[in-house]
């Protein structure tokens, strides 16, 4: 095998330059073959869908920055060990252990390439979280691949034993390699080394590390998977399962008929789905913009108890549906985009923005008005793959992205990105856009200058305390910016076409010394533009009505599975509840003629229950109360029902 050894040669004349480091060099060089090969042969079987895309050399740069990543990882035990084993006394062991370590990371990577296309057949994507769960069943599935997949069984060992073999020949030179470096010289290079490790592993000097949401940059799937390589969606697959590792089954079980029955699903293939029927009747709907304002909590809304730094707020509150009992579901921003965007309710598992089932056909706004001929865009001034979004937008019917990268002479970059007046300067220019186009347009944009440390540019307010890098200026900074994007919405042409919603994600450090701290669950929202009417809105009300009822004003008549209720259309002595996700407490509060009803659910303990005191803002635990049974069935009810719905993939749009 001529080419073998040519390959071996010139790999290992480059690597032994590096004395014990060696092995390591040429395991990336040959990595790096492998996997570029692998992902060529993968884009030109799929080539008519990748070019469909129109980024195909993008998908194999971007490739190449995986595998490194990838690689980089496969070197941090060997780094970690090097500078005590790679040394003269223990030279022999350091020797052994990189070969089997080399052999043993290549063999991973060609035998979960080689089961690459298989799966890509029957699920469309590289090996990912299923791929791992699959392990847990190893008698069924292996059944399953011995009925269906012989082809597959054999291509997948055959190439991981000509891997192992391959490897062995490949890494014998460096068994037989003597000592070049002495201890110094490996104390004085290590760190370097693994500095450039550490940098390769993230990949970006920006404010967070690449991850595969990064990698999501076209609307196929499938296509982004590509840009992966199988090891590394495997590997950031069984990472993320940690997440997913809290059920809701810790607050207790119910039968699935008592879930359905006390939440008014159906037992069907979605069972939650039904027809919204709009409280406002159009002949053509309107468009929609969402402006989710990072950590706007009501501590900030003077007219909500809070301090006086919202002043533009207060004033547009009168011109729009205004919500003064309107609660957060949890207490980050991928809780509030999930309950604003997909109207899903929270679980003690992390937000369905950044777990595996609901990266593609999860139900969201975007997809519903992308099925009804909506031009759907998300805008935000920092990075789009922070928290997973780029990935979960463009797997769920988002079109166009708008991220840090896309502004031209920004007035104010902070750490977070553009600044909110830079975010809404860019708005009002896409939703112009837009209009002009004839196409009916949903756009949701992201704040980021309520965050920590609240840069913000100077000159544009009064600040409401010294120093300046506090949350209540950042809220003041915010809340101009937002003040004058208004001023020209209300000037444009759009604005009699639109809706608009401005509502908090969360609020800031949600903190308290009761079970759930409600008081700081406490969000503004108002909803405004158009022909909406002015209204307040005295009820309780949770994030997960805000698209219902955002969609009814719309005069948008669509199937969808959102549990939320229309506040548009409901009847003066409507009672409603809202639910809070706490770390691992749940709590839901039940509106009476009388009382606040709370029940909060913990891991492995009885219920507790309260009445939340509105004046005061806080909850009172009481004795259980006379129907303490009826309130925790419903609560239990409602926590049980999204985690059914998320592990069998029934929260979606009819096909």
């Amino acid at each position: 095998m001529p080419f073998f050894k040519k390959l071996q040669h010139a790999i290992w004349r480059f690597s032994n330059k590096l004395g014990p480091f060696a092995p390591l060099v040429a395991m990336v060089f040959l990595g790096l073959l492998i996997l570029s090969l692998s992902r060529i042969g993968l884009v030109l079987w799929k080539f008519e869908r990748v070019t469909n895309t129109g980024k195909l050399i993008e998908i194999l740069l971007q490739g190449v920055r995986v595998d490194l990543i990838q690689l980089g990882l496969m070197l941090l035990v060997p780094l970690l060990l090097a500078p005590v084993f790679a040394t003269s006394q223990l030279f022999k062991f350091w020797q052994k252990f990189t070969y089997f370590w080399a052999i043993a990371c290549i063999v991973f990577l060609v035998f979960l390439e080689a089961s690459t296309p298989g799966f890509i057949m029957e699920y469309d994507v590289r090996p990912n979280r299923i791929f791992v769960e699959y392990l847990k069943y190893p008698k069924e599935i292996f059944n399953m691949l011995w009925r269906g997949f012989k082809v597959d069984i054999f291509a997948g060992l055959g190439f991981t034993l000509l891997a192992i073999w391959g490897m062995r020949r490949f890494m014998q030179p460096w068994l037989v390699a003597n000592k070049t470096w002495s201890n110094k010289k490996i104390w004085i290079i290590w760190p370097l080394l693994f500095l450039l490790a550490a940098l390769v592993i993230r990949s970006t000097l920006g404010h967070r590390p690449a991850n595969p949401a990064l990698f999501a940059i076209t609307q196929d799937s499938m296509v982004n998977s590509l840009i992966l390589n199988s090891g590394y969606s495997v590997i950031y697959a069984a990472y993320s399962l940690q997440h997913e590792s809290k059920s809701s089954q810790i607050y207790g079980k119910m039968d699935r008929a008592d879930i359905f029955k006390l939440t008014g699903a159906q037992d069907s293939d979605i069972p939650t789905l039904k027809t919204l029927i709009p409280s406002a009747k159009r002949d053509k709907p309107l468009n929609l913009v969402i402006i989710l304002q990072e950590s706007l909590g009501a501590t900030f809304v003077e007219s909500l108890g809070g301090v006086p730094v919202t002043p533009n707020l207060e004033k547009l509150k009168s011109e729009g549906i205004w919500f003064t009992q309107l609660y957060a579901t949890g207490t980050r921003s991928v809780r509030g985009i999930e309950a604003v965007i997909t109207g899903f309710q929270p679980t003690p598992a992390d937000s369905t923005v950044k777990l595996s089932l609901s990266q593609k056909n999860f139900f969201s706004i975007a997809a519903l008005l992308a099925k009804q001929g909506y031009n759907t865009e998300f805008i935000y001034g920092g990075e789009s793959h922070f928290d997973n979004m780029r990935s979960f937008f463009m797997g769920n019917g988002f079109q166009h992205i708008v991220e840090q990268k896309d502004y031209k002479k920004p007035i104010f970059i902070g750490s977070w990105g553009a600044s909110d007046e830079d975010l809404l300067n860019k708005t009002h220019e896409q939703l112009l856009a837009h209009h002009a186009s004839g196409k009916p347009f949903f756009t949701l944009a992201f704040t980021s200058s309520n965050h920590a440390p609240f840069e913000f540019p100077d000159g544009r307010i009064d600040l409401y305390e010294e120093p300046k890098a506090t949350d209540n200026n950042a809220v003041k900074y915010a809340d101009y910016a937002m003040g004058e994007f208004f001023k020209k919405a209300k000037a444009s042409a759009y604005w009699k076409d639109t809706i608009f919603l401005v509502v908090a994600d969360h609020d800031i450090r949600v903190r308290g010394d009761t079970l759930v701290p409600i008081e700081r669950f406490h969000i503004p929202g108002l909803i405004l533009g158009a022909d909406v009417q002015p209204k307040t809105i005295t009820a309780i009300a949770s994030q997960i009505d805000l698209p219902v009822t955002v969609l009814s004003l719309m005069g948008i008549s669509a199937p969808h599975p959102m549990t939320g209720q229309d506040l548009s259309n409901i009847p003066a002595d409507y009672l409603g509840r809202a639910m809070m996700q706490y770390n691992y407490n749940f709590a839901w509060m039940q509106q009476t003629a009388d009382a606040n009803s709370v029940v909060v659910f913990r891991e492995d303990k009885p219920a507790a229950f309260g009445v939340y005191d509105m004046q005061n803002k806080k909850l009172i635990e009481t004795a259980t109360p006379a129907n303490a049974k009826e309130i925790e069935q419903r609560a239990l009810a409602n926590s049980l029902l999204p985690a059914l719905l998320y592990t069998e993939q029934r929260y979606r749009l009819p096909q």
